[in-house]
């Protein structure tokens, strides 16, 4: 039996594993992914996530898709890690370090409940997202071919985001895995369309790579932050609207991007096959 806990940021949710107390895991985790993340004969969510022991810093997070593919990084999961780190008395810091697939990255506890992450610098050639094409050329308002254009960012994953008028108009389960096996990704792609209310207000709808439709994506939000600035679309600091809720985003001077939302947990629970 494997014990788990449901949780969710702004509706993205996940399937949490404590692996740092309890061992005993299957070796095939694409496997059980797959098994614990369906939606009809499961737990269901929109990945699986372990904390794990880490080499760089004391924690580690480990993603997994839906589909068993592994996820560098996921914004609406490393919030959820960290309120289950401190749940389960791993730590009572208010700040700390955690590894994953995109480095490590810092964690910060609000007095609201709400997570603070700094999401390291956004990355924006096409050698760092990674596309095909120039190593050391930007992504910025480039044509996809079907009337789209986008902008290509990564924060430790790979993300398209294509602006416009009304999102609610996208067809985003046809659009969606069409831009996700685009080949100028050889890694494929989270694809989020964007709308901008303001230069301080975004509105975001994902098709999240190996999930499909999403309610929220965080490293997506990030993604379409830095994307509406560097297209003179929004500012530095924006509040990104999503099916979910709410997230907070900063993309400073520096490249470097934060971002700022709550945790929750929705239930626990065994898990037995």
């Amino acid at each position: 039996m494997i014990r788990f806990t449901k949780m969710q940021g702004i509706g993205n949710d996940f399937v949490m594993v404590d692996a740092l107390r309890d061992e005993g895991l299957p070796s095939d985790l694409a496997e059980l992914s797959r098994q614990m993340t369906n939606r009809k004969f499961g737990i269901g969510g929109d990945g699986l996530i372990l904390l794990e022991p880490g080499s760089q810093a004391a924690f580690r997070m480990r993603m997994f898709n839906p589909d068993g593919s592994e996820s560098e990084m996921c914004g609406n999961g490393i919030r959820c890690f960290g309120k289950l780190l401190r749940d389960h008395g791993h730590t009572s810091e208010d700040s700390i370090p955690v590894e994953t697939g995109a480095g490590v990255l810092q964690l910060e506890f609000q007095r609201d409940g709400s997570v603070r992450v700094d999401m390291g610098p956004a990355r924006l050639t096409r050698g760092e997202i990674p596309m095909t094409g120039p190593a050391g050329e930007k992504f910025v308002s480039q044509p996809l071919g079907g009337g789209r254009s986008g902008t290509a960012v990564s924060m430790g994953n790979p993300h398209l985001v294509v602006f416009v008028d009304d999102v609610q108009k996208v067809d985003l389960s046809t659009e969606g895995p069409t831009f996700e096996h685009h080949a100028l990704f050889p890694h494929r792609t989270n694809v989020h369309f964007a709308q901008v209310e303001s230069r301080t207000k975004l509105i975001q709808r994902t098709w999240e790579r190996g999930a499909g439709i999403t309610l929220a994506c965080g490293t997506g939000a990030c993604s379409v932050a830095v994307a509406g600035f560097l297209n003179g679309l929004s500012e530095r600091k924006v509040e990104v609207r999503l099916p979910g809720g709410i997230l907070l985003v900063e993309y400073r001077e520096d490249g470097r991007v934060f971002m700022t939302g709550p945790a929750t947990t929705v239930f626990e629970g065994h898990w037995g096959r």
